[in-house]
């Protein structure tokens, strides 16, 4: 016997979602990735796989499989995935959900965000000012004096 989400007991056990079932079908097609089971028992073990409603017969199927090794961010991954909790520790600090880390810290975010976005409101500014349009930066060229433009 087993218990739900309730808290009641249930005497088949809690039925198994079909994300639960494609975990188990990754791992059995992961197992016969690297020669621990071949094709024929894959197909086999597949088959049950369907009929299983309940969460303890999914674990039957992989019970003679090794546990999936947890899997770690590569390359950029790895960057992008520390970046990103920088940036939503940052944000949580900013937000007040979170204690500040050294003190003075959320004054400086504030102030490095303010600097920031006047820095790329600066960079549109002049950027508009002098000309971006379909024919480029107009009066910028060596002889632009000679030809009547920019002077």
């Amino acid at each position: 016997m087993s218990e739900n989400a309730l808290g009641t007991t249930v005497p088949e056990g809690i039925r198994c979602s079909d994300a639960e079932r494609e975990q188990v079908r990754a791992a059995l097609y992961a197992a016969a990735g690297e020669g621990r089971l071949t094709m024929a028992e894959v197909e086999e073990r597949l088959g049950r796989l369907e009929e299983f409603r309940y969460r303890h017969e999914l674990a039957s199927v992989t019970a003679d499989l090794p546990a999936p090794e947890p899997r770690t961010a590569l390359g950029w991954r790895q960057i992008l995935a520390a970046a990103g909790a920088a940036l939503a520790a940052e944000v949580a600090v900013l937000r007040g959900r979170a204690p500040e880390p050294a003190p003075g810290r959320r004054r400086l975010l504030i102030v490095a965000t303010v600097l920031i976005g006047l820095l790329i409101t600066a960079a549109i500014v002049v950027s508009a000012v002098h000309g971006f349009g379909a024919d480029g930066f107009e009066g910028h060229e060596a002889n632009a004096i000679e030809r009547g433009h920019g002077g």
